[in-house]
């Protein structure tokens, strides 16, 4: 890790130690797992609490794993319910959705600060990267309510992360990239637990039918386009022919789409926001 890396890194560690605790917004991916591990480092474990969101948008092996990692650091973690379908926003599915499910999210945990001294705070997962990523209406909505951004305050890119992830023998430093389910809705398509629900099945089938046929991929999408979808694989694997096509294809049409392709241009995180007309609510 660079010098500039490590710096950031220790920035991250005083900042933490100051506060007087904090609630992590947990939701198992790289970024708020560091996070997690950074605060058990700077506070004593008292004043530390993971709080994940759970609802039909978390994926079954997001949240086992969310759960097991915060017990391998003997983390304080709770599993809260939220209720994102009940906000009309959230449900229409426009380019702001994102915003409606972190305001149900950072309204939700909040109220368990109250089980840390009085001071502590809220901090997400966000990170230098995301600062200058462009359309990020979940980072407005969690701003508006005060939350905290530790990583990103310390200057702390995915890179950085995922280096001293790895130096600090933590298990997620190579993990994929892993949004919630409903960021594989094309936006305009109203979300629902079955049309959730029956991503999180075409995702599983399709993995599978790529392990049957001795290929693999680090990252892997079905976008639900409606009655199609749409199959995000690596990069490399997307453009080699062979006859896991038709077995992915007919993996993800066994949960239900009426049919199924091969993304030519392989996976890229947010394809969905590609061609995007509005930029959501100021």
């Amino acid at each position: 890790m660079t010098s500039q890396g490590a710096n950031a890194v220790r920035g991250l560690l005083a900042d933490l130690a100051e506060r007087p605790g904090v609630l992590i917004a947990f939701s198992g991916g790289v970024d708020s797992a560091f996070l997690l591990a950074a605060a058990m480092r700077a506070l004593p474990s008292d004043r530390v609490l993971a709080v994940t969101a759970v609802s039909p948008s978390l994926a079954r092996t997001e949240r086992q794993s969310a759960r097991a990692f915060a017990a391998g650091l003997g983390a304080t973690h709770r599993e809260v319910m939220t209720q994102e379908m009940d906000r009309e926003g959230y449900r229409e599915n426009g380019t702001s959705r994102c915003y409606f499910c972190k305001s149900e999210l950072l309204d939700t945990v909040t109220s368990h600060l109250a089980d840390l001294p009085h001071g502590s705070v809220v901090a997400t997962g966000t990170n230098a990267d995301d600062l200058v990523a462009g359309f990020r209406p979940g980072i407005r909505a969690a701003a508006q309510r005060g939350a905290i951004t530790p990583l990103a305050d310390a200057g702390l890119t995915k890179e950085n992360i995922r280096a001293t992830a790895r130096l600090w023998g933590l298990s997620v430093w190579d993990k994929p990239q892993a949004a919630c389910l409903s960021s594989r809705v094309a936006y305009g398509i109203q979300i629902s637990p079955a049309r959730l629900a029956r991503v999180e099945a075409a995702e599983l089938a399709v993995r599978h039918s790529l392990e049957v046929s001795n290929v693999s991929s680090v990252n892997l999408r079905v976008r639900d386009l409606g009655d199609a979808a749409r199959i995000e694989v690596d990069r490399e694997l997307a453009g080699m022919p062979g006859p896991w096509h038709e077995a992915a294809l007919a993996a993800a049409c066994s949960v239900g789409f009426q049919n199924a392709h091969i993304d030519p241009h392989g996976f890229r995180s947010g394809s969905m926001n590609e061609g995007r007309k509005d930029p959501g609510p100021a």
